[in-house]
């Protein structure tokens, strides 16, 4: 993991219930720097969350609403959390049920700020 990157996924990954962060380059999908726990696939979850990115950022400019700040993508077992840091970076966590999405939203929008 980049040295320089650490302390942030730190501060996401010490909160109740978050299972992993990630910082992504967008364009290729690719790892910039992980701490996952144990059974989180990052290589498929870079690639995922780089799409999903690319694809609202997509949307939400034919639609005329600006640039998306913050993607959910709740599922039956987790939570998949994107805060888009610049047009090169994606802040990703991936969490269990029990996590508190406010504190963890807020903590991914205030640390995606520190990457751009």
């Amino acid at each position: 993991m980049s040295t320089a990157y650490a302390p942030l996924l730190e501060t996401l990954t010490r909160l109740r219930g978050v299972r992993g962060a990630m910082v992504v380059e967008v364009k290729d999908g690719l790892v910039v720097a992980e701490s996952l726990m144990g059974g989180v696939k990052g290589l498929a979850l870079a690639a995922l969350a780089a799409n999903l990115t690319t694809r609202a950022a997509e949307l939400a400019d034919r639609a005329r609403v600006g640039t998306p700040r913050f993607l959910h993508l709740e599922a039956s077992r987790g939570t998949l959390l994107a805060a888009p840091a610049g047009p090169e970076l994606v802040l990703v966590a991936v969490a269990g049920r029990d996590v508190p999405l406010g504190l963890l939203r807020l903590e991914m929008l205030r640390l995606a700020e520190h990457l751009t």
